[in-house]
């Protein structure tokens, strides 16, 4: 049983992380933001330390013996960011990422895994033409991402000098929008809070009303399920021989915004009253985006186990039990 340390453990992939890692027969140590977890992970068997990455004489709070592996899941995201205060990326991007680093060499762990994110190649998005794990960074310059895409590449630097240095081994891994349930359905776009477009689309189905396709219905993009995506951290973890690298989290299959609208009708419409559907080609398309996960398979051995419809039965099974209640609270929007 290898010890985990577990950064960034009470947000979204973090929480559902720690369980797949205790459920995969690893000692799990969750490390979050917040005062309390309400005891939520030690229902698990897991031990809890609230840690601000942004304080250097947090991380006394840890253990530092036999740690094998540190995941870094601590980031702040312009999904959560309310207005815009850029120096909120620089503290815990980058400052952060430093002091967790720096956690890691006084410990001497054995590996490093890391969440980058999508908005590194995003100028390769826009076609069905799948992304290499080893794409070149690309982004814009000019939007409310870019500060954030700048502290993630600045992240990574250092995650690679630190392993150079110190003799880990690192695993970078590049993360698209993780589809999953939470209680909160809203992100923020340019700083305003808004719905995020899946969940309103489930809201509605779950309603009977209506849905509508904007733009081109052919339009695809890789849905990938929280579990798969901690499975790949997971095998990350576990494999002892795959190389240092950047690495895909993804499906390598382009799912249609016409399939997943009628998955979304099939799974959550009631069936004496299911959704109709229309379509709005006037509307903005949706940005296309597949990862290559050619190099996930080779080096990892993974194979994604949620399709596209099992993910959203999966959603709905966890959208029902309401397990991370005790963490994050009841759905107030969504209950069924």
């Amino acid at each position: 049983m290898k010890d985990i340390v577990v950064f960034g453990a009470t947000g979204t992939v973090g929480a559902y992380t720690c369980l797949y890692l205790k459920e995969h027969s690893h000692n799990v140590i969750a490390v979050g933001s917040r005062a309390s977890d309400n005891g939520f992970f030690a229902d698990y068997g897991i031990m809890y330390y609230s840690v601000d990455v942004r304080n250097k004489s947090d991380f006394d709070r840890l253990p530092y013996q036999d740690i094998y592996a540190v995941v870094n899941l601590a980031g702040m995201l312009p999904a959560r960011m309310e207005g815009y205060t850029p120096q909120r990326y620089i503290d815990i991007n980058m400052t952060g990422a430093l002091n967790i680093l720096e956690y890691c060499a006084k410990a001497k762990v054995n590996r490093v895994v890391y969440s980058q994110s999508i908005s590194d190649v995003a100028r390769l998005c826009g076609t069905p033409e799948p992304i290499s794990s080893d794409a070149p960074t690309s982004f814009p310059l000019n939007n409310d991402h870019s500060v954030y895409s700048i502290t993630k590449n600045a992240a990574v630097s250092l995650l690679e000098h630190y392993s150079a240095k110190y003799g880990f081994k690192h695993f970078v891994l590049r993360f698209p929008n993780i589809y999953l349930y939470h209680p909160n359905p809203y992100y923020y776009v340019d700083g305003e809070k808004k719905w995020q477009g899946y969940r309103l689309m489930i809201h509605k189905a779950m309603h009977g009303e209506p849905l509508s396709i904007w733009g081109n219905p052919n339009k695809v993009r890789d849905v990938v399920y929280v579990k798969d995506c901690s499975q790949i951290i997971e095998k990350c973890i576990s494999t002892a021989d795959a190389p240092n690298g950047t690495y895909n989290v993804g499906t390598g299959i382009g799912t249609t915004m016409e399939e997943q609208v009628r998955g979304i009708v099939e799974i959550f419409s009631p069936k004496n009253a299911s959704s109709e559907i229309s379509y709005d080609s006037a509307k903005p398309d949706a940005v296309e985006y597949v990862f290559d996960m050619s190099k996930v398979e080779k080096f990892l051995g993974y194979k994604p186990q949620y399709d596209y419809i099992a993910y959203l039965k999966d959603f709905k099974a966890e959208m029902q039990q309401q397990r991370f209640e005790k963490l994050w609270g009841r759905d107030l929007v969504e209950q069924i």
